[in-house]
């Protein structure tokens, strides 16, 4: 071989050999603390629950970059448990465990195939709607749950209703109709909001329904649009013919949409919206079955949360499962599909949970994690080959752990206390929902606005009565202008409140008002991964010098031919 054509060859086999080492290397790492390759991945698919597909996907995207290939569709949490029933796919995730037959009489049960239920996240059902006064989008709404099931009963059918008025302290809202929006297919979203009507308000949710109980599929009537999936609910209400409208999804979805949500009355007598803090104080009250021999095993129990008297609960929280199989002889199941999904959950369970927060939910508490992987443990008593080990739920980056205590909860015990406008019979208050932040009266530092007034950091008051702008006013003033509360944050470790761009500016001078929209910090999802932009820079500077410099390799040996032709 001449030496131009040596050339080529050794470049084009260093490209090739990066690509093999990055390989190498990827495999050598697998983020699990371990310096060899473990068991081989396969990919694995899933179905169901679109209220957690937000925070699923992104666990999703973060493991890719550990090897693990997962897909997963979000078409309803009833799909999801029929999908893994009929041996379609290798997990499901529903908001609800298999009822054994559905509210038409259908079989809804895991027809024979040995599984597990394992809580993966919590979250709250929010309430996103579209309502503008003029051409401003009223971002502080709240209703209580009377109101609420009045509303998706189809009592009450006009935003200009009093039991409405009622709810914000006499502010009153434009003679409009109502439109609810619900789901179409059979989603563990409208369970959980059925189940709450029916415990809470049976004399109201029954004779429309026709029964006791809930159901997965939101029976329709009147004015009411039906839509399939959590995402397509969020793009009606905010879309351009939106107003007017109102929805229930996971919080995620009003918060990455940058979109306000309804705050709920509780029993503890405050107005509250879905943040990871309000979440885990409710869930407190939350029983779990443990006893480890029910097929029910780590299932719910929410009477306690749709009553918790903590001003501080949301009453609609709850939990979402992943079903797993764990049959030895499961029909999709192989040593490199059970290891992939016993990794792709270590992950999600330990690490993911420390996003929960950002993306809309709540982290999970250290009981249920550490339950989580006992469950996972029964991968490998179906096959032995599978790799369990180092699975140290204490270890996990998970901001509710309390050191030595597995049943309490850290993010509940800094979770602050509500505004004082968030009372019943006070405020409104005049700050954004649908930002993550929780509204509270605690102590905060103070800056000086526009006019020279000193303002509250975190926006709170608003004044009673804060009028048809939905921004609100300085704590105390009636109708003024508060401070953007997506300029602050809590400190997850700490509880404290500190400023998200290191300072915080007034919207409004004193005793004024303004006629400025409130815009919250919407939150973005990331496929990028640590690591992915130095490994395909590099292949990427590999493969052009071999494109530049291998054709003129390979043109001057033609040359050279030619002349030695003539």
């Amino acid at each position: 071989m001449n030496r131009p054509l040596r050339l080529a060859a050794v470049l084009v086999g260093a490209v090739l050999l990066s690509l093999t080492g990055l390989g190498a290397a990827a495999s050598a790492d697998d983020g699990f603390g371990n310096a060899s390759a473990r068991t081989a991945y396969a990919q694995i698919e899933g179905s169901g629950s679109t209220w957690s597909e937000v925070i699923v996907q992104q666990w999703i995207s973060d493991v890719d970059a550990l090897g693990m290939k997962v897909t997963y569709n979000g078409g309803g949490s009833s799909q999801g448990r029929k999908n893994f029933a009929q041996n379609v796919t290798d997990f499901g995730i529903s908001e609800i465990p298999y009822p054994g037959v559905d509210e038409f009489g259908n079989a809804d049960n895991s027809n024979g195939r040995e599984f597990a239920y394992l809580p993966i996240v919590a979250g709250g059902t929010a309430f996103t709607y579209q309502l503008k006064i003029g051409n401003e989008l009223v971002r502080n709404l709240r209703l209580s749950g009377e109101t609420l099931t009045k509303i998706f009963t189809g009592q009450i059918t006009d935003w200009s209703d009093p039991q409405i008025t009622q709810d914000n302290n006499g502010r009153a809202f434009p003679k409009l109709a109502i439109t609810p929006v619900v789901r179409s297919d059979g989603s563990g979203t409208t369970a959980q909001l059925t189940t709450w009507m029916d415990k809470q308000y049976p004399d109201i949710w029954r004779p429309y329904f026709g029964k006791s109980g809930y159901t997965s599929y939101f029976p329709r009537k009147g004015r009411m649009l039906a839509q399939s999936g959590s995402d397509q609910v969020m793009n009606t209400i905010s879309g351009f013919a939106g107003n007017g409208t109102i929805g229930y999804v996971e919080y995620a979805y009003p918060l990455n949409k940058d979109y306000p949500v309804v705050k709920v009355l509780n029993k503890g007598g405050y107005y509250v919206e879905p943040t990871q803090y309000n979440v885990a104080v409710a869930l407190t009250q939350a029983r779990i079955n443990e006893d480890t021999s029910s097929p029910m095993y780590l299932t719910q129990i929410l009477d306690g949360v749709y009553n918790a008297t903590d001003p501080r609960a949301y009453p609609l929280s709850s939990y979402s499962y992943m079903i797993i199989p764990t049959g030895a002889q499961d029909q999709r199941m192989t040593t490199a599909k059970r290891q992939t999904l016993g990794d792709f959950m270590f992950y999600s369970l330990c690490e993911g949970q420390a996003k929960a927060g950002a993306y809309g939910y709540s982290p999970l508490p250290l009981n249920l994690v550490q339950a989580g992987f006992t469950q996972l443990a029964r991968l490998k008593t179906a096959d032995p080959a599978v790799d369990v080990e180092n699975r140290d739920a204490t270890k996990c980056n998970n901001p509710t752990f309390v050191a030595g205590n597995l049943k309490q909860n850290k993010l509940a015990q800094i979770a602050p206390q509500p505004a004082a406008c968030d009372k019943d019979g006070e405020g409104p208050c005049g700050t954004a929902t649908g930002t993550g932040q929780p509204s509270t009266d605690e102590d905060q530092p103070a800056t000086t606005g526009d006019g020279g007034t000193t303002v509250a950091a975190n926006g709170k008051g608003g004044g009673k009565g804060g009028g048809a702008s939905p921004t609100g006013g300085a704590d105390g003033a009636d109708g003024g202008g508060g401070a953007d509360p997506a300029t602050t944050e809590v400190d997850p470790v700490t509880g404290e409140t500190v400023a998200a761009d290191g300072a915080v500016a007034a919207d409004a001078a004193a005793g004024g008002s303004t006629t400025d929209p409130i815009y919250a910090t919407p939150t973005e999802l990331s496929a990028s991964r640590p690591g992915d932009g130095r490994a395909f820079g590099a292949l990427a500077a590999l493969e052009l010098l071999a494109l530049v410099l291998v054709p003129g390799l390979l043109l001057a040996r033609g040359v050279r031919r030619r002349g030695a032709g003539q």
